[in-house]
């Protein structure tokens, strides 16, 4: 947002009427009141100095009327250029029964303090200058001899008063100008963190569809295809894979509402819920897909915070779907093996491999994203990274590829909280991850 300038300022506030310097300073009504008291004080005064001699009538006929013109401030439109219409009344109202009774002059402070709340500045001064010379002649006229503090006096303070209100009205408009400026980041940092919350939930779906949904959708395809080739030769093993490929699509349904609605995977559900139990579920579904997947549990894996145990399952499902479509692999292992320290997990297969340096898994990234397809090996890393957990992978063409994860555990045996994590966990995004187990090799 940029800053307004001063004439901005002041053309935006004609809509309501209110543009005088202290505008914002409410004390209208003590303004109100003081203005009223000194109308009826001035014309006590006039009438005990002068009794009812020929000017009583008119002089209290016109504080009768600057009394109720004050009384109606109030009630007079803030819009428009009613406030500026009755501060010009108002002032001819005064003026005119100042020059006749000077004792009206004292009228002229809480007067010029309300000519301030309503004109701009510069009519505002050439208003306050005015009423200066009124005082000025009123004051002259009853003094027989020429007395030099009866001008410099009002001048002096006219111009005192006009000054340092100036620099109040400067002073409040810097500061409204910051407020402004103040609430505009603030927006801007409201919509910011809007627009990273959005994409982040959109990177967590795209990566649980791919590493979940997706590979139920390449299983079904495999199952269907193979089916197709063999349902002549052999019609009962092709009926079983389309059973096993409906059944695989059901799964898939399931797996879409738990992902829109942030659910744990369906593995991790019911009384054998634990971690092990869970991924022994997902290695006896991959082993049905033509690879012999074998799964080890090395020591007692504790209560695991249950976002790390949906990474560790969702990336176990989307690797073995990759060794089984991509890996020409005919044997896999899942280890999992809880320590004191840490909690690890290694997928190994006998397939082809691929090159895992930097540099040829960047080339391999970049071709993919051209390419349309899924997030693949970076997504699961992300995902593990954002858990304070790590992703690693060691593999070369024709010796197989292995997916090592880590995530520390708390001193107690727990997974530790991803919300306490420092940030210190090793980014597996940084070129040291490919970008798809299989296909990217």
């Amino acid at each position: 947002m940029e800053p307004r300038s001063e004439v901005q300022q002041h053309e935006a506030s004609l809509g309501d009427g209110v543009r005088g310097i202290l505008a914002p300073v409410r004390f209208g009504r003590a303004l109100q009141v003081v203005l009223i008291a000194l109308i009826v004080v001035s014309a006590i005064r006039y009438l005990l100095r002068h009794g009812e001699g020929e000017n009583a009538v008119p002089v209290l006929a016109g504080a009768a009327a600057l009394a109720v013109a004050a009384v109606l401030q109030g009630l007079v439109p803030r819009r428009g250029a009613w406030p500026a219409t009755w501060a010009l009344v108002v002032c001819v109202l005064w003026a005119a029964l100042t020059l006749v009774a000077p004792s009206f002059g004292w009228c002229a402070v809480p007067l010029a303090f309300a000519v301030l709340q309503i004109l701009p500045f510069w009519p505002a001064t050439a208003a306050i200058t005015a009423m200066t010379a009124v005082v000025i002649i009123a004051e002259l006229r009853l003094s027989a001899l020429f007395d030099p503090t009866l001008v410099a006096g009002p001048i002096g303070i006219a111009f005192a008063t006009i000054v340092a209100y100036r620099a109040l009205d400067r002073e409040a408009r810097a500061r409204q100008q910051l407020l402004d400026e103040l609430t505009a980041t603030q927006a801007d940092l409201s919509a910011a963190q809007h627009r990273a919350g959005a994409l982040a939930e959109r990177a967590r779906l795209s990566r649980e569809i791919h590493d979940s949904v997706g590979q139920d959708l390449s299983s079904i395809n495999l199952l269907l295809q193979a089916s197709e080739q063999g349902w002549e030769r052999r019609p009962e093993a092709a009926r079983e894979q389309v059973r096993a490929a409906a059944g695989t699509a059901r799964s898939a349904l399931d797996e879409v509402r738990r992902v829109v609605r942030d659910l744990a995977p369906g593995e991790l559900e019911g009384a054998a819920g634990s971690l092990p139990a869970a991924l022994a579920r997902v290695v006896e579904e991959a082993s049905g897909r033509g690879v012999d997947v074998q799964f080890r549990s090395h020591g007692t894996a504790a209560e695991v915070p249950l976002p790390v145990a949906s990474a560790i399952i969702r990336t176990v499902r989307g690797a073995l779907a990759n060794v089984a479509e991509h890996a020409r692999a005919s044997r896999a292992v899942v280890s999992l093996t809880a320590q004191p320290d840490e909690l690890r997990l290694d997928i190994r297969d006998d397939g082809v491999g691929f090159d895992a340096r930097p540099a040829a898994m960047s080339a391999r990234a970049a071709q993919r994203r051209t390419a349309g397809r899924g997030q693949g090996i970076p997504g699961m890393a992300e995902r593990i990274s954002q858990l304070g957990g790590a992703l690693q992978v060691e593999s070369a063409p024709g010796e197989g590829t292995t997916l090592s994860l880590v995530f520390p555990l708390a001193r107690d045996g727990s997974g530790s909280d991803p919300r306490e994590q420092d940030g210190s966990a090793p980014d597996a995004q940084d070129g040291s991850a490919p970008d798809g187990q299989g296909e990217s090799r």
